[in-house]
C-alpha cells in the first residue's frame, strides 16, 4: 500500500437534519479541532463497508468544497476516512 492511500478513521460530529420522513440530512461536519465543514450536497446513502478503515454502517457519498468524500454512520457515531498524514 502506498503512503497517499493510507487513512484512519476520524470521529467527528455531525450536523444533522432528521426529516418527517425518518431520513437523516447531514449538514455539517465538524472535527475534534473544532474545523467545521458544510457538506454542499448529499449524493448517495447506503448501506457499505468503510474499506480502508474498517467498520461498516450507513455510507454517505458528500460533496464538500467540491471534492466528494464518504461520511459514515455506524450505531449513532460518525467517522470519516481521513488522511493519515504521518504515515
Amino acid at each position: 500500500m502506498e503512503k497517499h492511500d493510507l487513512r484512519r478513521k476520524v470521529f467527528v460530529d455531525v450536523i444533522v437534519q432528521h426529516r418527517k420522513t425518518g431520513e437523516k440530512k447531514p449538514l455539517y461536519i465538524i472535527f475534534e479541532d473544532g474545523r467545521q465543514y458544510e457538506i454542499d450536497k448529499l449524493c448517495a446513502c447506503r448501506r457499505a463497508a468503510a474499506s480502508k478503515v474498517g467498520g461498516t454502517g450507513i455510507r454517505y457519498t458528500i460533496r464538500v468544497r467540491g471534492q466528494e468524500t464518504f461520511l459514515f454512520e455506524d450505531e449513532d457515531l460518525w467517522f470519516v476516512e481521513a488522511k493519515n498524514l504521518h504515515a
